[in-house]
């Protein structure tokens, strides 16, 4: 299941849309039956939860939160229970999305559908962290994007 709260006023988000565009995501990774929660944000409750999980005291355009934080990429997940049919929780801010779209040269639609996929990258094991593992990422992103 698909859970999105939006909990900012500032930004208008279609979150039909964004279910859908997850859904479709979901059935490629053939995760459809899988939970993911998605929280859309203010900088300033984005800014704490970067604080206390990051050590960075700023706001940040998004932060997931793995339910299988051992995950490889690429590596399916292999449940023991229906509870470990969850991909994992994902934060994001509109205002921090909204703020970077431009230095990426893009609308901010076009960020914030981005910057989602990057963080379904992350619940399924990818990381950015060395080179080669971002070129695995950005190839998967790349991928998942072509969906939607």
């Amino acid at each position: 299941m698909i859970t999105i709260k939006n909990t900012q006023r500032k930004i208008t988000i279609n979150v039909t849309q964004l279910k859908k565009n997850i859904a479709k995501i979901l059935k490629h990774l053939k995760y459809e039956d899988y939970d993911l929660g998605l929280w859309i944000t203010t900088n300033q409750t984005i800014r704490k939860f970067n604080k206390k999980y990051r050590n960075k005291n700023k706001a940040t355009g998004i932060l997931s939160f793995a339910y299988h934080p051992q995950l490889k990429p690429g590596k399916r997940i292999s449940p023991l229970s229906e509870t470990d049919k969850n991909l994992g929780d994902i934060i994001i801010s509109p205002e921090s999305i909204k703020k970077e779209a431009p230095t990426w040269n893009q609308t901010f639609q076009k960020r914030l559908t981005e910057t989602i996929v990057h963080g379904i990258c992350h619940l399924l094991g990818h990381s950015h962290k060395e080179d080669a593992q971002f070129e695995k990422m950005q190839k998967k992103e790349a991928e998942l994007l072509k969906l939607i």
